[in-house]
């Protein structure tokens, strides 16, 4: 049995999604039934321990996630870009399984497929926001990272002097001939 993590991570975006609708249901009972029909390939205990870390902490994140994007009051965020924030929210900041860069790029992949057309930029600049004001974040660390990137992309920016070609094609001066 392979396991699918992007599965498991959409299904739990899936099951926040609905528990939002249904706050007073069992959040573990949701994601069991929205998992079912594809559970071979879900990694349950991952999918358990996001979704019930997420609910629990869900008043928490939903305050970071006001103060990171206060232009976007919580209840003016749709739903599904709320699920996705509050999942990788809780991935970031309090499941150290997880690499923070790993939740960010997880949770901006499923924005692309389940969110509007903006929702991907939104969620990767609030979930930046919330990274770099965590406990996780190492500002040497990311100052490696970025002084890397800059270095491979002069690196790929840089190409061999070629000499300077004369593209204007020489024409000759003929006279006109008449026939």
């Amino acid at each position: 049995m392979s396991v699918n993590r992007h599965l498991s991570r959409t299904i739990a975006m899936q099951s926040l999604y609905e528990w939002d609708f249904h706050r007073d249901q069992d959040i573990l009972k949701i994601a069991e039934r929205v998992a079912e029909p594809v559970v071979k390939d879900v990694d349950v205990e991952y999918l358990h321990r996001v979704v019930e870390g997420a609910v629990k902490h869900v008043e928490e994140i939903d305050l970071l996630v006001a103060n990171a994007a206060p232009e976007w009051p919580i209840d003016q965020i749709s739903v599904i870009d709320k699920s996705i924030l509050r999942l990788s929210a809780f991935e970031l900041l309090h499941d150290e399984d997880i690499p923070p860069k790993v939740a960010i790029n997880e949770a901006v992949e499923i924005a692309k497929t389940f969110g509007g057309e903006n929702s991907s930029k939104f969620i990767n600049g609030v979930l930046g926001t919330l990274y770099r004001n965590s406990d996780r974040y190492d500002p040497a660390a990311d100052e490696a990272a970025k002084e890397k990137r800059d270095s491979d992309a002069a690196a790929e920016s840089k190409t061999e002097e070629i000499p300077e070609i004369d593209k204007k094609p020489k024409v000759k001066d003929v006279e006109p001939t008449t026939d």
